[in-house]
């Protein structure tokens, strides 16, 4: 059932809203809380119907506030407010209202939303775009217990994600700190399954996004190790290493679906680690309206001081693989060789090239290197004349 109301009030708003439920006959208003979306038009569609969805688990008041602009100064003077009432089928299991807002209304969102609002009934306030700068001081935050921002669709994510630092207030969260939580889980879990001590780690993922950022503060925070990031193609995360003193742990997801869990010593592992739709994002932070402490600790940790100990941080694990394959190579030639011959060691010893002699003395060394491998071809192919 739809209601449209053109230049209307907040009182006749909810004369329909009254008139709507006995028409389709629930009188009774069901709602466990207020939703109030703060979107523009472009936005608006994809917003409710995530709501939609996401009041399958949680039946919701859902409060749509579409600012819109006007472009002559008599347009910004004349004040108006239109609205479209959604109940029943049209609303999935709770109620709708789409609030336009004209002229110098725009201004004073609060007051047109405050009386709309379910009596003693949490309240909640999502930003999908446009988030302010201090949520819990804008007009339309301060009336919520719960303020849900998403640094993700900023234009700046990274800088976004310190701002909100800064700004932060008990009951601020933001769904790129949700799209971490499985990952979260699979790794905690992990490391109750090994009795080892963490010594570093690595977050890898697409370049600008705050998720990978967020992860590897936790991870920082919560272990107090260095944390190293590195970029990838995507989708999202793709991939985190824990080193530790009983072999590394890795999860890896190279295709944003199925992941792979890796524990030294155990069989590898597949994880179903999806990512996630934004119904089911914002469906998990309607599940608590407590503040959230892991949060806030995780995005205090700061990014700076992240940098300043990822500057401490091992070499890399890739680097130290190649160096014990080529150390592994040169002990399975010196085992397959004959006793009493040593041209293969010598080979491979003369191929591999004198890293600290090199580093020591430059270019020359390396010529000199290269004189010395001459030589003894030279002798090895006289001794066998």
């Amino acid at each position: 059932m739809k209601t449209d109301l053109t230049d209307t009030t907040s009182s006749k708003i909810n004369k329909a809203l009254v008139l709507g439920r006995r028409a389709i006959g629930t009188p009774a208003v069901g709602m466990v809380l207020t939703l109030v979306i703060v979107t523009d038009e472009e936005n608006a569609y994809d917003a409710l119907k995530a709501a939609n969805e996401a009041s399958r688990e949680h039946p919701s008041r859902t409060l749509v506030v579409i600012k819109r602009v006007s472009r002559t100064p008599r347009d910004r003077a004349n004040a108006r407010l239109d609205a479209e009432v959604r109940l029943g089928a049209d609303a999935s299991t709770g109620e709708t209202v789409v609030l336009r807002l004209y002229g110098e209304v725009v201004d004073h969102a609060q007051s047109v939303v405050l009386p709309l609002l379910l009596p003693d009934a949490p309240v909640v306030v999502w930003w999908p775009v446009n988030a302010p700068a201090d949520p819990a001081n804008d007009p339309l935050g301060a009336l919520a217990q719960r303020r849900v921002t998403d640094t993700y669709a900023a234009e700046q994510p990274i800088q976004e994600l310190t701002a909100r630092a800064d700004a932060y207030t008990p009951g601020d969260t933001d769904l790129s700190w949700s799209r971490i939580t499985p990952w979260r889980s699979m790794l905690a879990a992990a490391l109750d399954q090994v009795r080892c001590e963490v010594t570093s780690a690595a977050v890898e993922g697409e370049e600008f996004n705050p998720s990978v950022e967020l992860l590897a503060m936790w991870l920082a925070d919560r272990l107090q190790v260095p944390v190293r990031r590195a970029a990838s193609t995507g989708p999202g995360l793709t991939s985190v290493r824990l080193e530790t003193d009983a072999g590394p742990i890795v999860l890896d997801r190279p295709d944003g679906s199925l992941a792979t869990l890796s524990i030294q010593g155990q069989p590898d592992r597949a994880v179903a680690l999806k990512r996630r739709e934004t119904a089911e994002l914002i469906a998990e932070e309607l599940r608590r309206l407590d503040p959230d402490d892991t949060y806030a600790s995780a995005l205090k940790y700061g990014l700076e001081r992240l940098d300043e100990r990822a500057a401490t941080t091992a070499p890399e694990p890739v680097a130290e693989a190649g160096e014990s394959a080529e150390a592994t190579e040169i002990a399975e030639t010196a085992e397959s060789a004959e006793p009493g011959d040593e041209s293969a060691v010598d080979r491979s010893v003369a191929d591999e090239p004198d890293t600290v002699t090199e580093q020591a003395t430059g270019d020359e060394s390396a010529a000199g290197s290269s004189r010395r491998g001459g030589r003894k071809s030279s002798s090895r192919k006289a001794a066998a004349k």
